[in-house]
């Protein structure tokens, strides 16, 4: 089992304005794998405070992984994507290389996210989009692969090649 976190980048959500639906979409899909979501936050769209947020989720509460959805488009508030990149060590491109393509056969808009996913410490970081539809869209095309890639960043499987 996994501990998962959730951070909602959202100006709207924030100021109790919009129900954050992704995040209960986001629980209901890891809590049906049988992971834990142990961490929810939700902030504005503010790239200090994004920012701070993900450090304190990875440094203090030993996440595996933590999810953001929102701030991944091309709003001048959609700044998600430059606050993860301030606070990992490692990116890791394919994730979201595969969640836009999978989108892409749905609908030619998806490759207008600027999602990025990254490493800090032993926590993964993926930006998913922010609408229910994108996230289940995004996650189905990696969710496959997230316990194999888990085990070997946390030290519980240290094989990544296939024999």
């Amino acid at each position: 089992m996994f501990r998962v976190g959730i951070l909602t980048a959202s100006d709207k959500g924030a100021a109790g304005l919009r129900e954050d639906l992704g995040a209960k979409l986001i629980e209901e899909i890891f809590s049906d794998l049988g992971w834990r979501v142990s961490s929810y936050k939700m902030v504005p769209d503010d790239q200090q405070t994004i920012a701070r947020t993900l450090i304190s989720m990875v440094d203090n509460e030993e996440l595996d992984l933590i999810l953001t959805t929102g701030g991944t488009g091309f709003s001048q508030r959609d700044v998600t994507p430059e606050a993860t990149r301030s606070v990992i060590q490692r990116e890791a491109p394919g994730i979201c290389e595969a969640m836009r393509a999978a989108g892409f056969k749905n609908t030619p808009r998806a490759i207008l996210s600027r999602a990025i996913a990254g490493i800090r410490y032993n926590t993964l970081i993926i930006n998913l989009p922010g609408s229910p539809k994108g996230i289940r869209e995004s996650l189905e095309a990696v969710i496959d692969v997230l316990p194999h890639g888990l085990e070997i960043l946390t030290g519980k499987s240290g094989e990544c090649g296939e024999g």
